[in-house]
């Protein structure tokens, strides 16, 4: 007895679709289509999870840059700071501190500019 592919194609095409809901004309309506369009979109998908990285860690030096100017600092001597005084902060928890929690981020200057001078 041969082996059919019904179950198992009806099955494929099911998920292929359901993938490619919200996928405008064709793209969402033909199988062929809908498979380009979904392997495309899972390129970008995967391109663009690496690209938010790079891009959230300049946002997140923007405003720390920001905010140690308003010290009469700037950013690159302030992380230089930091790094003599031994603090262990990434630039997340920094731009975090700048924009919620200004005494404490002023104490983190302060440090660093004793540590430079």
């Amino acid at each position: 007895m041969r082996t059919k592919t019904n179950v198992a194609r009806k099955k494929y095409t099911r998920k292929v679709f359901k993938r490619a809901k919200g996928f405008v004309m064709g793209r969402g309506k033909l199988f062929r289509t809908a498979v380009e369009t979904i392997e495309r979109a899972e390129a970008f998908a995967t391109r663009d999870r690496r690209a938010r990285k790079r891009t959230m860690r300049s946002l997140w030096i923007v405003r720390i840059g920001a905010a140690v100017a308003q010290h009469g600092l700037n950013y690159s001597r302030f992380i230089a700071g930091l790094k003599k005084a031994g603090v262990l902060m990434d630039r997340k928890m920094l731009a975090d501190l700048a924009v919620r929690d200004a005494a404490a981020f002023k104490a983190l200057v302060d440090q660093a500019k004793a540590k430079l001078a």
